[in-house]
């Protein structure tokens, strides 16, 4: 088989040889997820499919069930006999995952097999530096290459100044500045996807991705909504992920607006290399760049090269990847620690409790 439609949708000869490991199954690519059902392209259809029981009885966690964006072997490549069912998973090169939202501290999958993400970021309301270096120490965790998209640009007045300070926290990451009503930065997007690369964009409720999508596919296939005028928040308008093929080459993966997005794994080195780097040339190995003498980082925040915002959302960011793998008990000792310090220390604080109180009881 040449695999001629597959090819299109991305498909390596690292997939098909691995493919040939299984008999008289067909390959394909989860284009959509709906809760258990999956829409996957095979070489002849795109056709309705569900994972098997063997999968679902061999699954340690959620991430062992397909995504959008997975290779997979299924028993049909075609729309007879109902749906199709998916039997094995094929080796992913790229895994963009966040925690599940809730108090739940398990990894939900939003796509696999991504060469780009695209955060895509308004230059309105939405416009958050914080945000944004949480959004790069997912992607560069996933494995895939990030891209920021700053949309919305005609309704900005000081463009080169807001750009300057995505450069300041995206170091070495492209930027791209976009336009709707003319399609300024279009020509720069779609050089991305030469090649057969998929690119997936993710970003809050009303930034526009839906709308740089239908761009670069010629058409106004996905629903767009405006934002609201009273707080420049936006609509959902992207109910579920979705893969899309593009005219002149290449894959999209749109996905829902998200509210909130905590890590689960994170690639902090990489987001933060400036303070990686600064924190090497401390005095101390263990420096918490708080009070201790001959601090590099403290230096940079003094000089104004480090803004105290970015050192502290670095912080807080690595205290949220450790919590996401603790469960409730090693959650709450952590939390203990980070108030007091060691066990000698909190028995040292409940001793002095126990004196002032009976300090201000002998006083009354």
């Amino acid at each position: 088989m040449n695999y001629l439609k597959l090819k299109e949708y991305g498909l390596t000869d690292c997939l098909k040889q691995e493919s040939t490991l299984y008999n008289n199954m067909y390959l394909a690519r989860v284009t959509e997820q709906h809760c258990s059902l999956y829409k996957v392209m095979s070489e002849k259809n795109e056709i309705i499919a569900q994972v098997s029981g063997k999968l679902i009885h061999n699954a340690q966690n959620s991430e062992s069930f397909p995504a959008v964006g997975d290779w997979v072997m299924i028993d049909r490549n075609h729309n007879q006999g109902g749906n199709g069912i998916i039997n094995h998973i094929l080796s992913r090169k790229s895994i963009l995952a966040r925690k599940e939202p809730g108090s739940t501290n398990r990894k939900q999958v939003i796509a696999t097999n991504i060469d780009l993400v695209f955060l895509c970021m308004s230059l309105n309301a939405n416009f958050n530096l914080r945000r944004m270096e949480r959004y790069l120490s997912l992607v560069w965790d996933s494995g895939a290459m990030p891209v920021i998209i700053l949309t919305k640009s005609d309704l900005c007045k000081d463009l080169e100044n807001k750009i300057a300070e995505v450069k300041s926290v995206a170091i070495g990451v492209d930027i791209v500045a976009f336009s709707a009503l003319d399609n300024d930065g279009y020509c720069y997007l779609k050089d991305y996807f030469k090649n057969e690369k998929t690119g997936a964009f993710i970003g809050s409720s009303g930034v526009g991705k839906s709308t740089l999508i239908n761009t670069l596919l010629g058409k106004s296939l996905l629903a767009t909504k405006n934002i609201r005028e009273s707080d420049d928040k936006g609509r959902h308008t992207t109910t579920h992920r979705q893969l899309l093929l593009l005219p002149n080459g290449g894959i999209v993966i749109d996905t829902p607006g998200m509210r909130e997005l905590q890590l689960y794994n994170s690639n902090l080195p990489k987001a933060f290399e400036d303070i990686e780097s600064l924190s090497g040339q401390c005095k101390f190995n263990d420096c918490t760049h708080t009070n201790e003498p001959q601090c590099k980082v403290k230096e940079a925040i003094a000089n104004g090269t480090l803004s105290k915002e970015r050192l502290a959302n670095y912080q807080k960011l690595q205290r949220e990847t450790l919590y996401a793998h603790l469960n409730s008990r090693q959650l709450e000792q952590e939390k203990i620690n980070n108030m007091f310090g060691s066990k000698k220390e909190i028995k040292q604080f409940k001793k002095h409790l126990k004196i002032k109180s009976k300090n201000n009881h002998n006083h009354t």
